[in-house]
């Protein structure tokens, strides 16, 4: 700021000194002038650097804020990423569940199956060996049948 205070007293310096008439020309007392000059080349240096730790700054904060903004999507996409991963496992945990229902359907059917014609078999047996008894005693009685009427 001390800069700036230089400058409006040198413009005072100038708006106060005597002007040479018929010009746009004034007289300025040259040990002012020369003052003024001397203080702003000492003070030009602390303010040039406060401007340059101004812009270091200002180039520190965008170089961070784009590091944290470049953090955020890298972790969005990564997010994204992993749901879409999860959501792919599920997909395919569900295609595989379907598929083992459709296979164990298919073999409690063919159980089923198999347990039907198990029976049917026996069964027929049992009917078999049935007609064969029934025969045998069909037999028997005309056997007896006929030991009654010749006797």
């Amino acid at each position: 700021m001390e800069l700036s205070n230089i400058l409006n007293e040198l413009e005072e310096l100038v708006e106060e000194s005597m002007r040479v008439p018929l010009t746009r020309k004034v007289l300025i007392n040259e040990d002012r002038l020369l003052d003024c000059l001397d203080r702003i080349r000492t003070s030009m240096p602390e303010e040039i650097r406060q401007a340059k730790w101004l812009i270091q700054e200002r180039e520190k904060v965008l170089a961070d804020s784009k590091r944290e903004a470049t953090r955020i999507i890298d972790d969005a996409k990564k997010q994204v990423d992993r749901q879409a991963e999860e959501s792919e496992i599920t997909r395919q945990a569900q295609i595989i569940a379907e598929e083992m229902i459709q296979k164990a359907e298919q073999i409690a059917f063919e159980i089923k199956q198999g347990a039907r014609d198990y029976a049917d078999d026996v069964l027929s047996g049992i009917e078999k060996d049935l007609e064969n008894l029934a025969d045998q005693v069909k037999k028997g009685r005309e056997e007896l049948n006929g030991l009654k009427q010749a006797g």
